[in-house]
């Protein structure tokens, strides 16, 4: 099967998620001092929420090992297996998605989401859930605080991968596709 070129667009920027999730996620660990010599965790329990403030209030850099879904649902010792085969086929079926995609901002939302689930299976396999650290929850509109969530780059890569996978499909219907001329009346 010959791959579109437009395909090896969603894969390279998938590598490039994933490159840029699995570097800052190495050095936020070391920064924090959390891995052993043979880059394994320390102990998780005794140095969750360890936090180092980068612009006080607003950011910090929070270590949490979320071993479940979004804001740590579903979390558990046999949900990193059914959640790292879930990512897994998800990346896969983006995938193949991508060689019959036909868009640029199309395939760039399927790379963006390919390389952020494939970011976050690597951590699953590897530390037993997903390593989290970008923390604006110093921000505070009176007593609430206005972003509470502690994230990474892979998720960011999907939340901005499905928000143009929507505009997307809203914008679909109305363009023609990569290399399409435009209907003349």
């Amino acid at each position: 099967m010959k791959i579109p070129r437009i395909a090896y667009a969603a894969y390279g920027i998938a590598l490039v998620v994933i490159i840029f999730d699995q570097l800052t996620k190495a050095s936020v660990l070391d920064a924090m001092q959390m891995l052993t010599a043979g880059g394994q965790l320390i102990d998780r329990e005794m140095w969750s929420f360890q936090s180092i403030p980068l612009v006080p209030p607003a950011l910090r850099l929070t270590f949490v090992l979320n071993d479940g879904v979004s804001f740590g649902l579903l979390g558990g010792g046999a949900a990193r297996w059914g959640l790292s085969l879930f990512s897994i086929l998800v990346a896969g079926a983006l995938g193949w998605w991508a060689l019959k995609a036909d868009r640029r901002l199309l395939i760039s939302a399927i790379g963006l989401v390919m390389g952020g689930a494939i970011g976050n299976v690597i951590d699953r396999i590897r530390f037993g859930g997903v390593v989290d650290f970008i923390d604006f929850s110093g921000i505070m509109i009176g007593s609430h605080r206005v972003f509470p969530w502690i994230f990474n780059i892979a998720d960011s890569a999907i939340t901005i991968g499905v928000i143009l996978l929507i505009i997307d499909s809203l914008l679909s219907e109305r363009h023609p596709t990569v290399g399409e001329a435009a209907e003349k009346s």
